[in-house]
Order: structure tokens, then C-alpha cells, then sequence
């Protein structure tokens, strides 16, 4: 069972898909919330979830006083329960203070290319087998995507190898979770 921890929103039940998604533990998504809190960076933030799946990372966010998400999902079938999961939680939102929340289904890579706008917070989690050349990739496009404060936060496998930053990304913080290890990455300073 997949929920919604905190928040306005907490409590909620996510729809998931029977194949298809591996949504984050409660162990890990309780561990990463509880960091992004003490750093004050989901209130009024601009919040991408890449490889959204159900939706639960981008909006526990939500819940917890992000202005707007954006879910990626190239799967029609995850990115449907994506747009099910953002009407349950728009429901239980203050009126007043409803995050704006929206989901695409496109692939990742056609997402970053195409992007315009500006994130304060990005969720990475992609399938524990995702190419590492494709992860690189993406890590490059959503690198001038990112405001100058902005965070990363990327799951991987513990099998997988640390990811190739490139130049746009400094990580700054990994955490391991048994199976899981949580990167936690920033914009490079443009002065190095």
C-alpha cells in the first residue's frame, strides 16, 4: 500500500498500478521528507518528479506545501493512476492554497529537451535497470532546468553505480537504505 504520509493529503491511499511501478518504501520516502523539511525546501517550491509512477513522491511534495508538481510518466498506464492520485489529493487541498499539479506522458528525455520552466526540487526514480548513459543524459537536460537553490533527489539500486553527474550537477549528500541509496545532489556553483 503506497499513501501519502503528511501533509493536508496525509493519510491518503494511491492507486497503483498491478505491474509496471516500484514505489518508494514508506521507510525511504518518511527518511527523504524528513530531510527536505529540515532544509525548508517544499514549502511554495516548484517540484518535477521524473519517473513519476503513481505520483507518490511529487505529491507527498504537494502535500507538504509545494506550489506546483509537475509528473513525468511515459507509461499511459502509471501515468493514468498519476492523474487519478492528483485528483484524490486535489480534493483534500484548501481551495485557497491548492498546489498546481499536472502530469505528462512522455518520456523523460522528450520532457527535459522540451522543458521550459524553472525547479526548486526534482525527484529522480527511475527503474533500478535504466541505462546509465540515459540517466546521464537526463541529468544533463535538467541540469539549466534547476534555480540556483534547487535539489536533487535521485533513487538508485545499491548495485547501481554512482551516477555521472557532468558538469551542471554537485552531489552533496547519499544515503543508503538496505536495496536503496538516495543521492541528493545541487546545481554547481557557475564560479567554479
Amino acid at each position: 500500500m503506497t499513501r501519502i504520509v503528511a501533509g493536508f493529503a496525509g493519510s491518503l491511499t494511491l492507486a497503483v498500478p498491478k505491474t509496471g511501478t516500484r514505489p518508494t518504501s514508506d521507510r525511504v520516502r518518511e527518511a527523504i521528507f524528513s530531510a527536505l523539511e529540515a532544509r525548508d525546501a517544499l514549502r511554495f517550491a516548484r517540484v518535477l518528479d521524473l519517473y513519476a509512477g503513481t505520483g507518490g513522491l511529487g505529491l507527498e511534495a504537494a502535500s507538504r506545501g509545494a506550489r506546483s508538481v509537475v509528473l513525468v510518466e511515459k507509461s499511459q498506464t502509471a501515468a493514468a493512476m498519476c492523474r487519478k492520485n492528483t485528483e484524490a489529493v486535489l480534493k483534500m487541498a484548501p481551495n485557497r492554497d491548492a498546489p498546481k499539479i499536472s502530469t505528462t506522458g512522455q518520456s523523460v528525455q522528450a520532457f527535459l529537451n522540451s522543458a521550459t520552466a524553472e525547479f526548486d526540487l526534482v525527484f529522480i526514480d527511475p527503474p533500478y535497470d535504466l541505462d546509465e548513459s540515459e540517466l546521464t543524459q537526463n541529468l544533463a537536460a535538467l541540469a539549466p532546468l534547476l534555480s540556483e537553490d534547487a535539489l536533487v533527489v535521485l533513487e538508485r539500486g545499491s548495485r547501481s553505480p554512482e551516477p555521472a553527474w557532468g558538469t551542471g550537477l554537485v552531489p552533496s549528500r547519499r544515503k543508503a537504505y538496505g536495496e536503496t541509496i538516495v543521492w541528493y545532489a545541487e546545481p554547481a556553483d557557475a564560479d567554479d
